[in-house]
């Protein structure tokens, strides 16, 4: 991870971070791709859906193409008085959503000398902007790292166990927990579950006493004290290679007014305000 955020490389990461922004900046764009997590579809179907020109619509498509967020492939177009004919699909790249989710949180939280104020705060935007409109309100957290890479997880209204799987007790978890693979052994089993999340008019984390302990972007989290989770924070579960580190994405209406997980005088997160 250090290795891109110094040397020489950073300028080029820097350059390529405000063009993947300017991409997603596009409301159209996000519509477009909220479409086509639904079903393929070919240009003049976006268009029609989106109320776009099919020329601007094909630009839109042109430019997600260029990050590797959608994909063409040739599809059969509706029958005509002339016959069938072939036609240009796009579709999602699988595991777009979370990629572009997981992208997001890591610039969030990395340190980078060439990120100004104004790139700082468009990659805000962005994020409001995908939270909003891709997840349809409800917060989502994905799996960096290990044999889970890219697995996500959609919150729902309550209370959420995090753990590790448990194969003494395969029953023992509710539909709506957190449940790792056993792989991530740093992961207290979920039957004595490594912490909760709530979802409530805010997101919260809170350690259930976990052998391993928890973190909020690279701060501890005290046992038993709820932390606000704000969009893009990185929480970590464990430590070491044994352990898993979630990116949180959260919609605007969930998120943190202020900053939700920081630093307090002991170096510990702290409720955000």
């Amino acid at each position: 991870m250090s290795d891109t955020t110094t040397g020489a490389g950073e300028g080029d990461i820097i350059d390529e971070l405000s063009a993947y922004l300017e991409i997603l900046s596009s409301g159209t764009r996000l519509r477009i791709l909220k479409l086509l997590e639904k079903r393929p579809m070919d240009v003049t179907s976006i268009s029609r859906a989106t109320e776009t020109s099919y020329e601007n619509t094909k630009k839109h498509l042109d430019r997600l193409l260029s990050i590797g967020v959608i994909r063409k492939e040739a599809g059969i177009g509706r029958e005509t008085s002339k016959g069938v004919h072939p036609v240009w699909e796009y579709s999602l790249v699988p595991g777009t959503l979370e990629g572009i989710v997981r992208t997001l949180g890591v610039f969030s939280n990395l340190r980078i000398t060439g990120v100004d104020r104004t790139l700082g705060e468009r990659l805000s935007r962005v994020k409001g902007g995908v939270s909003g409109t891709l997840l349809g309100g409800s917060p989502m957290a994905v799996v960096m790292g290990g044999k889970e890479d890219g697995r996500s997880f959609t919150l729902g209204r309550g209370e959420a166990r995090v753990g590790r799987r448990d194969p003494a007790r395969p029953g023992a978890a509710d539909p709506g927990d957190i449940i790792l693979d056993d792989a991530y052994r740093g992961v207290t089993r979920i039957t004595r579950p490594h912490g909760k999340i709530r979802v409530g008019t805010e997101v919260t984390y809170e350690d259930c006493g976990s052998t391993g302990g928890s973190a909020v972007n690279g701060r501890k989290v005290q046992p038993g004290v709820a932390v606000r989770l704000g969009n893009g924070d990185i929480l970590e579960l464990g430590q070491g290679a044994a352990g898993a580190r979630l990116v949180l994405a959260i919609p605007p209406e969930l998120d943190a007014p202020s900053a939700p997980a920081r630093p307090g005088d002991d170096g510990t997160a702290t409720r955000g305000s």
